[in-house]
């Protein structure tokens, strides 16, 4: 049987986690997306703490509805609070998403706000 959707996701996400793990000095830029919004966050694996986090829903967008021009401003509010927090590397977490639209929109506008990957 074919798996669905969530679950094909569910086992890239696994495979994705194996392989990486941020640290304080290079915490994971995790991405979640719902159909409403989209979320990002700096997490440090080895304390288990979040260190800096940014959604749309703190976006105030002309545009009715969540965009790809909304992710790429998420990416960037997130790259400014990183930059507060004197963190300038990551490692990106696509989180079983494709790297595609939205997703890339939001790792373009943080790397334009200054954070390596």
């Amino acid at each position: 049987m074919a798996l669905k959707k969530t679950e094909r996701r569910q086992r890239i996400k696994y495979s994705i986690r194996a392989k990486i793990s941020g640290t304080s000095e290079r915490p994971r830029l995790s991405v979640f997306r719902s159909n409403k919004a989209i979320y990002a966050q700096l997490i440090d694996d080895v304390a288990g703490h979040t260190l800096a986090f940014a959604s749309s829903s703190e976006i105030k967008s002309e545009a009715n509805g969540f965009t790809v021009e909304t992710a790429k401003q998420v990416g960037q509010r997130l790259a400014e609070k990183a930059a507060g927090k004197n963190i300038t590397a990551v490692v990106f977490d696509r989180n079983g998403y494709l790297y595609h639209g939205k997703v890339k929109a939001l790792a373009d506008g943080a790397r334009e706000g200054g954070l390596k990957f």
